[in-house]
């Protein structure tokens, strides 16, 4: 096995597993490596106590669990201040922020960069903050407005990952987009798992990925001759040249399991042991 094919490897089976806060996430995620990292998203409709509740499930079962806080479903500072408690207690010192799904804020919190700047005003950083970038243009927000936000969220982050994109092509570019912008963070790529393509085209369609959701359709073709599940093979295999690019290169892998974590898992333990017959 080549230096290339060996750290793709490690980066498969290092791969950050993006689950969903709903009733047996914790169960299904026992088929992941006992140090595994696995991140739990924000509900706006069940509220921020059910990511830590999940997260704290998760972090019982040995997992590393990081909680998704959205600043648009977090009322004030005092609310904030508890919730940073809770995920001080999962062990893994590490949060990811994003704006969040409300239709409108619950409080003082419009969107990731004000609570961003209240969770250093309180003095509470954990040891690691993720925060979201977007490879391709948002169907709802103008371009100028998630560039902003990147280049003003970067310094109170430690890492990047990216929302779900299709066209690996399309990420290179915005990787490259990164660096010209002096975004130096480390990115994490999201991927989408091993999922039912007709749901992955509806979540397409809700958060707005207009040319992803045209890029997939043209892989797959008509949406009702679709019966295999999607896997982020195409795009692995995508992105395995540019692993090697300076930063913000390709730090790893972010898995969106859509409530699909054992089909996912098995994606993931398939493609590295293919990897592992690859001859030197």
């Amino acid at each position: 096995m080549d230096t290339s094919t060996q750290r793709l490897r490690e980066m498969l089976l290092r791969s950050r597993f993006e689950v969903l806060p709903v009733r047996g996430a914790a169960e299904r995620a026992r088929v992941l490596p006992a140090d595994g990292t696995v991140t739990v998203t924000s509900s706006p409709r069940k509220g921020p106590e059910s990511t830590l509740d999940t997260a704290a499930e998760l972090a019982a079962a040995g997992l590393r669990a990081v909680p998704h806080l959205a600043a648009r479903s977090i009322p004030d500072r005092a609310r904030l201040a508890a919730l940073l408690d809770r995920a001080a207690e999962l062990g893994s010192d590490e949060i990811f922020v994003v704006g969040g799904d409300s239709p409108d804020p619950a409080g003082e919190f419009p969107d990731a960069l004000a609570l961003l700047r209240a969770i250093e005003d309180l003095g509470r950083r954990p040891g690691l903050v993720g925060i979201t970038g977007y490879p391709e243009p948002h169907a709802f927000l103008p371009d100028e407005v998630t560039i902003g936000a990147m280049a003003a969220k970067a310094p109170h982050a430690d890492y990047v990952v990216s929302q779900i994109c299709y066209d690996p092509q399309r990420i290179a570019r915005w990787l490259g987009e990164l660096r010209s912008r002096g975004v130096l963070l480390p990115v994490h790529v999201g991927l989408p798992g091993a999922v039912d393509v007709t749901k992955l085209l509806r979540v397409s369609m809700k958060i707005g990925l207009g040319e992803s959701l045209r890029f997939l359709r043209k892989q797959h073709g008509v949406v009702t001759r679709l019966l295999a599940p999607y896997t982020p093979d195409g795009l692995v295999d995508g992105l395995s040249a540019h692993l090697a690019e300076p930063a913000p290169g390709i730090a790893g892998w972010h898995l969106f399991t859509f409530d699909e974590i054992g089909r996912t898992a098995r994606w993931r333990d398939d493609a590295a042991a293919r990897l592992q017959e690859v001859p030197a």
